[in-house]
């Protein structure tokens, strides 16, 4: 109910309710969409601010100590597997593997039965720097999404599909290149 002129109550039509609640959900919406793009700048930051971190500490970038750790894990693994585990193209990953190799941070090798394949093996440097790094998340993103339940992680997973499909423009070959630069 609402008062008129003329003192007296009167009831609200349908569509005057109506509108109010539409301007109401639009209230809403907007602060929902304001808290997601809140939440997508802390995520995108804090990224940015642990790779500075990281290669500060460490000399090498995030996407550089993930290589080391799964190198480490995983000895004498190949480039195709390091480049599929990290969901990289497998020439970024061998990218990625020449700045490590020049830091004398691994070799590589080719294997004995099958010389076209190229194994990983970390140096003595390169097991004392991830001796020293074991603490450090190597991949923040990655680390954090593995530790959500998998149910969480499809919902977030067909999300964001949705909003990829409608954005304006996307860079598809981004998909496999380190969220930064290695």
């Amino acid at each position: 109910m609402r008062r008129v002129a003329d003192g007296s109550r009167k009831r609200k039509t349908r569509s005057a309710q109506r509108a109010a609640q539409g301007g109401a959900g639009r209230a809403t919406q907007s602060r929902r969409l304001a808290e997601v793009l809140r939440k997508f700048r802390v995520l995108f930051k804090s990224s940015q601010r642990h790779a500075r971190w990281v290669e500060t500490a460490y000399g090498v970038s995030p996407a550089q100590l993930w290589a080391l750790t799964e190198i480490g894990r995983s000895p004498a693994l190949r480039v195709a597997d390091l480049a599929l585990s990290m969901s990289l193209h497998v020439s970024t990953a061998s990218n990625l593997l020449d700045k490590l190799e020049r830091k004398a941070l691994l070799s590589r090798a080719r294997d004995r039965q099958d010389q076209r394949i190229v194994r990983l093996h970390l140096t003595a440097a390169g097991r004392r720097m991830l001796a020293k790094a074991q603490r450090v998340p190597s991949a923040l993103l990655p680390d954090a999404l593995a530790r959500l339940p998998d149910a969480l992680l499809g919902d977030l997973d067909r999300a964001m599909t949705r909003l990829l499909n409608d954005l304006a423009f996307k860079d598809e070959d981004a998909a496999f290149e380190p969220l930064n630069r290695a």
